[in-house]
């Protein structure tokens, strides 16, 4: 078994290697290492969790020469803020005695403080493809010098509706120079990108996507509905020990706010929610306090499924079963990283059984069901997609079965628009003409007077 002794590295690379406690390559750091030294176009595919970040900056600061030049040589694609801030960090930890200037900038935030820093100069610009894009259209940004573009998870960003952006940035980039791919699943889509862009790309797969993670173990439960699910999360999470760090992925923001809103009064402070409508800042802070222990309970959109590196999470929750397969493989790897044991826990309604037999059917694996607790409540009640929507035959646009949605305004909402008290007084002193500018109307009232 090779070590990290092997590689063609400089003794910085080696302490900071050292200090991180690393020691033997995952087989993707392995394969990509003299791949991507050797300047060729790499499509790398691995399962979630194995180290591609380090697979593809390793054998990059290796080769990057010193250089006080303002515009950056290596560009980062990822598809989220908060990746942006992960990648910077570790290619900060990995260059730690390296003189490398790494510029991170994602959408959110201020856009001139980020022109300011590139401003500054940077070797390395770790970016999501929207405020990249505006960077350069903006003339605070020039790619000219970009001698490696990485794309990492592009799939995500396909589906996140970055292509525009990512078939522009990659118009503007020079001819030459290498490409580098990074994921954990290939789609068409991914096909078509590579077959546009990339020169005769050497693939490195080291796993089947799909392929579950040996050291997660997966299980699930059949549950009648939404306030059902909640009841059995409440009862599982109740054990503090067991349940120690968990990560609870949902569908989408709206139910994301509904169960926390539903854990919060027994949970407490125990429990944080993130998902792309939250700001920037809350976002990051939820994610410290999670890695740091302050909150056990993290709900999540899908927008957090990929490629954070969140530590020693024990559990696994889907609370809803993915209509995408690989999704669900890539919210699974965030517990079992770095070779270590994690559990996930998948809760499925009967309307959500044929997403579950289809993750199956791409594992080439059966989860194990467990027997649903008899000490945990079954409700009655239903959530608002649950509800049965009665359609008219004549008109299907217009639904009827819910709660009435018309009702008389408060008193405070049938006031209307008078404009500014100001406004009104200095109209009445004046009297102002009815129409702008109405000469005569002005020359009438005058000669009245």
């Amino acid at each position: 078994m090779s070590t990290f002794q092997d590689f063609d590295l400089s003794k910085q690379l080696h302490y900071a290697i050292e200090d991180l406690g690393f020691t033997t390559p995952t087989p993707i750091q392995e394969e990509s290492f003299s791949v991507i030294r050797s300047g060729k176009d790499v499509v790398g595919i691995a399962q979630t969790g194995t180290g591609k970040t380090f697979a593809y900056m390793l054998p990059l600061l290796r080769d990057l020469k010193f250089s006080k030049q303002v515009n950056p040589r290596i560009l980062v694609l990822v598809p989220t803020r908060e990746l942006v801030v992960q990648v910077v960090e570790q290619i900060e930890l990995f260059a730690k005695y390296i003189n490398v200037r790494t510029v991170g900038v994602y959408g959110g935030v201020n856009m001139n403080t980020q022109a300011q820093s590139l401003q500054q100069g940077a070797d390395i610009i770790v970016a999501t493809p929207g405020r990249l894009y505006d960077l350069v259209l903006s003339r605070a940004l020039q790619l000219k010098a970009i001698k490696k573009l990485v794309i990492d998870e592009v799939d995500v960003m396909l589906d996140l509706g970055f292509r525009f952006q990512i078939t522009n940035i990659l118009e503007l980039l020079p001819e030459h120079r290498q490409n580098i791919m990074f994921s954990a699943t290939m789609t068409d889509d991914v096909s078509v990108l590579i077959d546009d862009f990339f020169t005769a790309p050497h693939t490195i797969s080291i796993a089947v996507s799909g392929t579950p993670l040996d050291n997660i173990s997966q299980t699930c439960y059949a549950v009648q509905n939404f306030y059902t699910k909640v009841n059995l999360l409440k009862h599982l999470l109740k054990d503090k020990e067991t349940y120690s760090k968990v990560l609870v992925f949902i569908s989408n923001k709206r139910i994301a706010d509904r169960l926390f809103d539903c854990l919060k009064p027994e949970f407490g402070e125990e429990s944080c929610v993130i998902h792309s409508n939250k700001t920037q800042n809350y976002r990051l802070r939820s994610i410290n306090q999670f890695n740091e222990g302050m909150n056990r309970i993290l709900i999540a959109t899908d927008v957090m499924a990929r490629g954070l590196d969140l530590e020693m999470i024990t559990h696994v929750f889907n609370f809803n079963t993915p209509n995408y397969p690989e999704n669900y493989m890539h919210r699974i790897g965030r517990t079992g990283r770095a070779e270590a044991k994690g559990n996930s826990i998948l809760l499925y309604t009967a309307k959500e059984k044929e997403y579950k037999e289809a993750i199956e059917t791409l594992m080439k694996y059966e989860i194990p069901q467990l027997e649903f607790p008899e000490e945990v409540s079954i409700s009655n009640e239903l959530a608002p997609e649950e509800q049965t929507r009665i359609r008219e035959i004549n008109n299907p646009s217009k639904t009827t079965g819910l709660a009435p949605g018309f009702h008389e305004k408060k008193e405070k909402n049938k006031k209307t628009n008078q404009g500014g008290s100001y406004r009104r007084e200095i109209a009445k002193k004046y009297k102002k003409p009815k129409t702008r500018g109405d000469k005569n109307y002005n020359k009438r009232n005058k000669k009245r007077k």
